[in-house]
């Protein structure tokens, strides 16, 4: 098990491994057997960013059995995706500000996230799962008032694609079991969402496979495997963290730009 990071230090970009309180620097490319440098950063001196950048950024919706019995919905049998902005993506602690010119609900959705590391075009289910890479932390932030604003036309991209409505983080974990997970969301330290990722309809694998077989996958990309019950819109102020154990915690505060 590896826990991946990127982070500032020293006015310059890197990445590395946690190790305790310490950040181990690698050099090379994060997907292509990375090799350390020697260098240990203690943890306190850097500023982690999201730990990937991705081209594509891939959402899913309807992916929980829970959730699809609470709003009594079919349960699909192909990944139901959206896209996300890929230019939307914060890292921890970095503020989620929604546009200016809205004043509508904004809500949390806290999710895993599946970071590809290898090429997939229409994979099998056996090697998809070989092509994950590792799991993240993702809040898929979304301006719900926006979404059905318009009766002709539902308005996903541009509901869930506004900047900072991807945070991504803290770290990029391998080498761990997606199905003893568990996600949870806090709002100011109170629980809202605590949910077990074994409840998924199309598990990890699956949903690679069944998205490889239309868009090709590139090492980087991001897929947000879909939410559970609890989520709620945020008030101006509030902290959100989203925690995985394994992983760790995504902590974003929901702070509008002032009018």
């Amino acid at each position: 098990m590896a826990l991946w990071v990127r982070f500032h230090h020293d006015g310059q970009d890197g990445f590395g491994t946690l190790e305790g309180e310490a950040v181990e620097v690698h050099q090379g490319n994060l997907f292509a057997s990375p090799t350390p440098t020697g260098q240990v950063v203690p943890l306190a001196d850097v500023a982690l960013r999201a730990p990937v950048q991705p081209g594509l950024f891939i959402g899913l919706w309807n992916n929980f059995h829970e959730a699809a019995a609470k709003q009594n919905l079919a349960l699909p049998d192909v990944p139901l995706t959206f896209l996300k902005n890929p230019r939307c993506v914060i890292g921890p602690d970095a503020p989620i500000r929604p546009p200016a010119s809205y004043a509508g609900r904004v809500i949390y959705e806290g999710e895993l996230g599946l970071v590809i590391g290898a090429t997939c075009t229409d994979v099998s289910e056996a090697d998809a799962g070989a092509a994950i890479f590792g799991l993240t932390c993702i809040n898929d932030v979304t301006a719900l008032d926006l979404l059905h604003a318009d009766p002709s036309f539902p308005q996903w991209a541009r509901a869930k694609g506004c900047d900072s409505f991807g945070p991504i983080g803290p770290a990029i974990a391998t080498g761990i079991d997606w199905s003893a997970l568990r996600v949870k969301v806090a709002l100011n330290g109170r629980v809202r969402q605590d949910y077990p990722c074994s409840d998924m309809i199309l598990p990890p694998a699956r949903i690679v496979s069944l998205i490889s077989r239309e868009m090709t996958l590139q090492p980087g990309d991001v897929i947000a495997c879909g939410t559970s019950v609890g989520t709620l819109p945020m008030r101006p102020g509030m902290v959100v963290e989203v925690t995985i154990e394994g992983i760790g915690t995504l902590r974003n505060i929901f702070n509008p730009q002032p009018a």
